[in-house]
């Protein structure tokens, strides 16, 4: 695999990864007992760490993207693994046709 190819599924492993983990740990102003500002949203974060999602983001990105380059090098799961329909000369398939 090349350094390119394994940068670009590094990159969107760490975006998609950065969404999955924006609402944790986020407080809302009634959750931290803090005053609201005006027209501030209900659901609008008091704590948001910019800095520290993007580091927990790269570490995390970092393990899967070398478990998917470890797997694509060594085959231990491909996507005939992950075919889960029956083929169409199974006897599965044969009985119910009938």
């Amino acid at each position: 695999m090349q350094w390119t190819s394994i940068l670009a599924i590094y990159f969107l492993v760490w975006v998609m990864t950065a969404f999955i983990m924006l609402p944790f740990g986020v407080k809302t102003a009634d959750e931290a007992n803090v005053a609201k500002v005006p027209g501030q949203a209900d659901s609008a974060p008091v704590n948001f760490r910019p800095g520290r999602l993007a580091i927990r983001a790269t570490l995390i990105a970092i393990v899967l993207t070398s478990l998917f380059v470890v797997n694509y090098e060594f085959g231990w799961v491909t996507a005939s693994d992950l075919d889960l329909l029956p083929k169409p000369d199974s006897p599965l398939v044969r009985d119910n046709a009938n």
